[in-house]
């Protein structure tokens, strides 16, 4: 039997790599994407081999990661819960779509992972395996008794790793656990489970990767420029320079990155509602995609026509719920893909924004295609006659009109009672 399991190279996924060879007799294949780990993949390849590994696969999806997955989400206006950009969410299907790719080449017919059933992580890997390859089988050691009877702590853990040579660095029940991918960094679990902790003190600021705080962010704002064709950021002009820079997806996100991070903008602290039915809280850094975020829509206000616009709003809470619990390649949420990118075919021009201490503030936007027309909307006379006032007054009465007749249905209701 062989089996391709999810690896990370830490405590968890380090012991069931080693548990699963042994308990089901079978060939380890370790699997790794890098979707903008950074430092965390060094020395990968040696350690899972070390572990118990037949092979180890370490890919570089961070483009396919920016271009396909990132992109697509950002055009869709996505934020979970009003607050949370899926970083993590989002690379999932990702991953899971690698895995099974490489089962189908080396003939595995499971693939594994370390979530846990308390989790989201579980649902999202699993769903995209349903979608994609329903004949292969998922193997989800935490949810097997046997594996919780046999790991009821980390001091277990510890103790099996050790026993088996397994390097690792077990950290403190206080430090948490954290997820660093191209979109953000996740921090959750340890003192963050205490709802009261405040992360934005001054004793929490060593936990941060990817940004400073605001209060430590320049005391001079910087100005950046963006460059959308088609809802896609295709080029970047930064503060000081005379021209832009074409940029591929994920130099956009990595340019992105550094500007908002130095700037102290993306951090966001929330209680969010997981797909098994519990609240958590947890931290995130997403200084890129939070610029991201706040430049394309400032563009879509210029270029996207009214109604349009209300009608994809209108659906940001379903397709954000639907890349939160999994669905990334279910029917629905490609349907829905199919009228976000419709939406965005003339999302195109320029955006001018200034970061200032956890601040981002629109500071220009133009579009050779924009639906802002100045004379129609300008307080002085408009030269092209193109709107008359007057028309107005047959517009809001009929829009009065059902107003009225039930304020005189209503009142009559109340005189009689």
């Amino acid at each position: 039997m062989k089996i391709v399991v999810a690896y990370s190279g830490g405590l968890d996924t380090s012991v069931i790599l080693q548990w699963l060879k042994e308990t089901y007799q079978a060939e380890m294949i370790a699997f790794c994407a890098d979707v903008g780990q950074a430092e965390e993949l060094d020395g990968l390849e040696e350690k899972a081999l070390a572990t118990g590994a037949t092979r180890c696969q370490v890919d570089d999806l961070r483009e396919e990661f920016a271009r396909d997955f990132i992109f697509p989400m950002i055009q869709a206006g996505a934020l979970y819960e009003g607050q949370y950009f899926l970083g993590t969410s989002i690379a999932r299907p990702l991953i899971a779509k690698r895995m099974i790719e490489i089962a189908h080449t080396h003939g595995a017919k499971a693939v594994a992972h370390g979530a846990t059933g308390k989790g989201n992580d579980q649902v999202r890997f699993e769903l995209t395996t349903a979608a994609l390859a329903p004949e292969i089988e998922v193997i989800a050691p935490w949810r097997q008794e046997r594996f919780r009877k046999e790991f009821p702590g980390r001091a277990e853990m510890i103790a099996f790793a050790e026993k088996h040579g397994i390097p690792v660095a077990a950290r403190g029940k206080e430090s948490g656990s954290m997820d660093r991918i191209l979109l953000h960094i996740s921090f959750e679990s340890g003192i963050l489970e205490d709802p009261w902790f405040d992360a934005s003190a001054p004793e929490s600021r060593d936990m941060y990767k990817l940004s400073v705080a605001p209060e430590d962010a320049p005391d001079q704002p910087e100005y950046v420029q963006l460059r959308f064709e088609a809802g896609n950021c295709v080029a970047i002009q930064l503060d000081g320079e005379r021209d832009y820079t074409p940029m591929g997806p994920l130099e956009v996100m990595e340019c992105l990155n550094r500007l908002g991070g130095k700037h102290g903008v993306g951090r966001v602290d929330m209680v969010e509602n997981r797909f098994v039915g519990m609240k958590s809280r947890g931290v995130y850094e997403t200084p890129g995609g939070a610029v991201l975020h706040f430049a394309h829509r400032q563009m879509e206000s210029l270029t996207m026509d009214r109604e349009v616009m209300h009608l994809r709003d209108s659906l940001i809470p379903k397709y954000s719920t639907l890349v939160y619990n999994g669905f990334w390649f279910a029917p629905e949420r490609l349907a829905l893909q199919a009228l976000v990118t419709e939406s965005q075919r003339n999302i195109t021009g320029e955006v001018r924004l200034k970061l200032y201490k956890g601040n981002i503030i629109a500071a220009g936007r133009r579009s050779p295609v924009s639906l802002y027309n100045p004379h129609i909307a300008t307080m002085e006379a408009d030269p092209t006659q193109a709107y008359n006032q007057s028309d107005a007054t047959g517009f809001i009465a009929l829009n009065a009109l059902r107003l009225k007749v039930g304020a005189r249905v209503h009142s009559k209701d109340d005189t009689a009672s």
